[in-house]
């Protein structure tokens, strides 16, 4: 069985991959100048208010502190997960997308229907 987050990211840097991986998701496109599964995401969501909407889900602001944190931006970039273009940009290797973060059901929350 692998490790949980054999990286040792700290819950900052859980919260904000898990919401980097989101936007690779929904908007994501392949990275320009980067290898194949490489994708650049922009357009960061700027959190007001107690939450924000990302797709269908709803992220509580708390959850998203940091999109607007450098330094959990570099851990990232440290570990080979994100190529950060701070505060606008950030574009995830393969490995930051495969990275499970074991939060993306507590940090995207879904309506019930």
């Amino acid at each position: 069985m692998p490790k949980k987050n054999p990286l040792s990211l700290n819950a900052l840097q859980l919260k904000t991959l898990v919401l980097l991986q989101e936007l690779a998701r929904l908007g994501g496109r392949q990275a320009p100048d980067s290898p194949e599964g490489h994708i650049l995401v922009s357009g960061m969501p700027n959190p007001h208010g107690d939450h924000f909407h990302l797709g269908e889900a709803i992220v509580m602001s708390r959850d998203a502190t940091g999109l607007a944190n450098e330094g959990a931006w570099a851990a990232l970039e440290r570990r080979g997960l994100i190529k950060a273009m701070f505060p606008v940009a950030a574009v995830l290797t393969p490995a930051g997308i495969a990275y499970d973060t074991g939060l993306r059901e507590l940090i995207l929350h879904r309506g019930h229907h």
